[in-house]
């Protein structure tokens, strides 16, 4: 694993004391992270490309709603470690090209796509992944109407900056457009456009995976694989099984035990359909969302090897 200094810490600042409204900064096809609870809240993209951590509560349980950029690694962890509440900030390093997060309780240094403790108290302790989904501001809109969405701070980030100095933020721009544009990743193909080099032809670095990790396996799920399989897979990870969709987005719930098919968008099951994006079916039942990380395939691969993918 390589770690570097890239910036100071908290020169991308996380977001401790968030504010959440109905106004939301951003288009109708823009992507939030959902955390169901009440109310059901989304947490946008644009805002976490330039805070990547979120200390937030759901349900009064703490969690730490993370993103990395480079790695397009969207994944929510409980912040409670046996009986520490920690507060996550950047530490202003990367491993593997993704964020090193770290708590400010006893500055032990975290991987962001795994939840791995690198260094200090903690060390090789895993945080526990909360179940979560990404989707469009419309679709949130349509399926959570009692939601609320994440408010822009007014906290300046290097990461609006021309330099390695904060900046104030305009938060209708994308300073990652033109990273997700190409072909290359890293750091230094997003600074420079030339990234690192990728030795298979099966599934591109930037390709976007949902991985799963339970009972000690780790299984990461292509879209294009998925597509290939109809859109959707059951599969059994540890002693979960899951279905796994790529029919709207990639989206992961428990498998109650029901041969799953695409059906005009939807999942078709047990005699009805479900939303592949909520789980919710058109007679009212629910599946259970599994804990999953939506990521690059480079990163999958940094973390569980070249094996690890369906």
């Amino acid at each position: 694993m390589n770690v570097v200094d890239v910036l100071e810490k908290d020169a991308i600042p996380s977001i401790d004391d968030p504010v959440f409204g109905e106004k939301f900064v951003g288009g109708a096809d823009d992507e939030v992270l959902v955390l169901d609870g009440d109310p059901p809240k989304a947490y946008p993209i644009r805002i976490l490309n330039f805070h990547e951590i979120v200390n937030d509560r759901i349900d009064g349980d703490p969690v730490a709603v993370t993103w990395c950029p480079l790695c397009a690694s969207g994944v929510v962890y409980e912040r409670t470690v046996g009986e520490r509440v920690l507060t996550f900030g950047v530490s202003g390093k990367l491993a593997d090209d993704d964020l090193v997060m770290y708590d400010r309780e006893t500055d032990s240094e975290w991987k962001q796509s795994r939840g791995e403790c690198l260094s200090g108290t903690f060390e090789g302790t895993e945080l526990a992944v909360r179940p979560a989904g990404i989707i469009t501001w419309e679709r949130f809109c349509v399926e959570y109407p009692d939601g609320v969405v994440l408010q822009p701070p007014d906290i300046k980030s290097e990461a609006a900056s021309d330099d390695d100095q904060p900046a104030p933020v305009d938060y209708t721009d994308d300073p990652y457009e033109e990273y997700f544009e190409i072909d290359e990743f890293g750091l230094k193909a997003h600074r420079t456009g030339e990234g690192r080099s990728w030795d298979r032809e099966d599934v591109s670095p930037k390709t976007l995976v949902l991985g799963i990790e339970h009972g000690g396996e780790s299984v990461g799920y292509p879209e294009p694989r998925l597509r290939a399989e109809g859109g959707v897979v059951t599969d059994t990870v540890g002693d979960m099984d899951v279905v796994v969709t790529a029919a709207d987005g990639l989206h992961a719930f428990e498998d109650p035990g029901y041969d799953f098919a695409v059906v005009d968008g939807r999942l078709g099951a047990d005699g009805t359909t479900w939303d592949p994006a909520t789980g919710v079916a058109a007679d009212g039942r629910q599946l259970e969302r599994a804990p999953a990380r939506r990521l690059f395939a480079f990163t999958w691969q940094d973390d569980h090897g070249p094996a690890a993918f369906y």
